[in-house]
C-alpha cells in the first residue's frame, strides 16, 4: 500500500496560531480546526481537561437545535485542539455554535455529562476547572474568528 500524506499533515505546523480553521470539506461535510495550542511550542492541553471539554462540547452541540447537522467532535492527538465536523451547516452558524459551547464550558456548573463509570472509558480523568480556565482563554481567540479568517 502507498501511504499518502494526510491534508491536516500538510499544514506548516510551524506557522499554524490558535483559531478556528476548515481542515476539510467533502461535499456537505466540513471538518473544523479548533486548534487552542500553538502546535510543538511545549504548552499543550492536559488530557484531563481535554476530556471534559469533548464531554461538555459534544453534548452542547449535540443538544443544539443543529443536532442533526453534528457528525463528530474528539480531540487532536497532539493535545492542541479539536475536530469539529458538521454536515450541511453554514459557517457562521458553526462559528456562532462553536462560541456558544466554549461559552457554556466557561461557565459550566454540576456533573459532566456522560462521566460516571458506565458511560466513560475512563471517568476518572476529568478536570472542570482546567476545562473552564481553556474555553475562557479560546473564547478570546474566538472573538476574532470570521467566515474570511477560516483558511489556515
Amino acid at each position: 500500500m502507498d501511504l499518502k500524506l494526510i491534508k491536516s499533515f500538510q499544514v506548516d505546523h510551524d506557522k499554524l496560531k490558535p483559531g478556528m480553521y476548515i481542515s476539510r470539506i467533502d461535499g456537505d461535510i466540513v471538518t473544523y480546526d479548533l486548534r487552542l495550542k500553538v502546535p510543538n511550542a511545549g504548552d499543550y492541553l492536559q488530557t484531563a481537561a481535554l476530556h471534559t471539554i469533548e464531554h461538555l462540547f459534544a453534548t452542547y452541540v449535540r443538544s443544539s437545535t443543529y443536532a442533526d447537522k453534528i457528525i463528530y467532535f474528539g480531540p487532536m492527538g497532539c493535545r492542541t485542539g479539536f475536530y469539529f465536523i458538521t454536515r450541511a451547516l453554514e459557517h457562521e452558524k458553526v462559528i456562532e455554535l462553536t462560541k456558544q459551547a466554549f461559552n457554556f464550558i466557561k461557565n459550566f456548573e454540576g456533573d459532566i455529562p456522560g462521566a460516571k463509570r458506565k458511560e466513560c472509558g475512563n471517568y476518572l480523568d476529568h478536570d472542570p476547572i482546567g476545562a473552564k480556565r481553556e474555553a475562557a482563554e479560546y473564547l478570546k481567540v474566538l472573538e476574532n474568528v470570521t467566515v474570511d479568517s477560516l483558511n489556515y
